[in-house]
């Protein structure tokens, strides 16, 4: 694969594939969310451990600050992943970008590609609440510049070259502690995404030829919209046979109604209206204000079977990425789902 170089400021990143990704006609991955006790993170790594005996494609982890439970430093938690899996796939939904030093990133992503012998992905995102860049000391505004730089500087980190930080957000590193290039395992890097809600965000990854990573709080019809215009930005960067489409969801299985009542209540508690007055950006308002129903799929096999057949005739999805755990559900419970999952539904939904 020919190296990236990328083309001056905003230039494309290598075009994404199916290959570089490993997805094979349809794969198939989990999300797992934050923890911070010893119990809490022995419960993730026993989720990894089934993702891995179930052969898997990936896991995928969120990165979140400033709340109980989530998960602030998604690339130390895949490092420890590394040593523990041999085939799965270690991924983030969304990097950060533009509140971290870009050259540490490259040179913390080229150490785990190595330490995992080339199953990074990375999902890569812009954060969207005030708070976050309040507590960074970043002004909101700037989020789309600083990412668009930030990758700049980690893709010809990369791509073997030393990067002048001069004229950009992060220049005030003293000349003697700037770090040198850092070459990942894959070449010409690891597999990137973007994930975004609104427009700007879709062109943003368009510009760079990146997949669109699908929220699992976006509605069928909204994804559908999304990739349209995405595609259409992308200008036939890429071929549709060829194209990663990764789409995260809650689903879950039982052949209990009781359960997945259950199950649905707990979403619903997990997922309450926004409140009156609350401030949302414009397309995770629209995006809140569909039915739950609508963003997550519950049902026995068949049903599940159904739903997820239409995903992949008319998106194309040929990576779902899903949410294992929902609170107040027995754990063999969630277990037997992922596991049906992987064995009745996915065959019958790839053909």
């Amino acid at each position: 694969m020919k190296s990236p170089d990328a083309q001056g400021p905003r230039g494309p990143a290598a075009s994404p594939s199916i290959q570089a990704w490993g997805i094979e006609n349809l794969s198939l991955g989990i999300s797992l969310g934050g923890a911070d006790t010893a119990q809490r993170f022995r419960r993730l790594l026993s989720w990894v451990d089934l993702a891995e005996e179930l052969n898997l494609h990936s896991v995928w982890l969120p990165e979140m600050h400033f709340a109980p439970g989530v998960n602030a430093s998604p690339l130390t938690v895949l490092a420890a992943l590394a040593g523990r899996t041999r085939t799965l796939r270690l991924g983030t939904t969304s990097l950060l970008l533009p509140i971290h030093h870009p050259l540490r990133i490259a040179h913390e992503v080229a150490a785990l590609d190595h330490l995992s012998r080339g199953r990074v992905l990375l999902g890569l995102g812009r954060g969207f609440r005030a708070p976050l860049f309040s507590a960074f000391g970043l002004d909101p505004s700037t989020k789309r510049d600083r990412f668009d730089q930030a990758l700049d500087l980690i893709l010809e980190t990369w791509a073997g070259r030393s990067p002048s930080l001069e004229g950009t957000p992060f220049e005030d590193v003293p000349p003697a502690f700037r770090a040198g290039p850092a070459r990942p395992f894959q070449r010409p890097h690891p597999p990137l995404a973007v994930a975004a809600f609104g427009r700007k965000g879709l062109e943003q990854a368009a510009r760079r030829s990146l997949p669109y990573l699908a929220s699992p709080l976006e509605p069928f019809e909204l994804i559908r919209e999304n990739l349209e215009f995405h595609q259409k930005q992308m200008n036939g960067a890429t071929q549709a046979s060829t194209r990663p489409v990764p789409i995260m969801r809650t689903v879950f299985i039982s052949d209990d109604p009781r359960t997945l009542a259950l199950a649905m209540t707990a979403l619903r508690a997990e997922n309450p209206p926004p409140k009156a007055g609350a401030k949302l950006p414009a397309a995770l308002a629209r995006a809140v204000s569909v039915p739950l129903e609508e963003r997550v799929i519950l049902g026995d096999v068949s049903e599940v079977t159904a739903r997820l057949k239409i995903y992949r005739e008319e998106l194309a999805l040929n990576l779902l990425v899903v949410r294992p755990e929902i609170g107040g559900i027995e754990r063999t419970d969630l277990e037997q789902s992922l596991r049906r999952l992987r064995q009745e539904v996915l065959p019958a939904v790839a053909g």
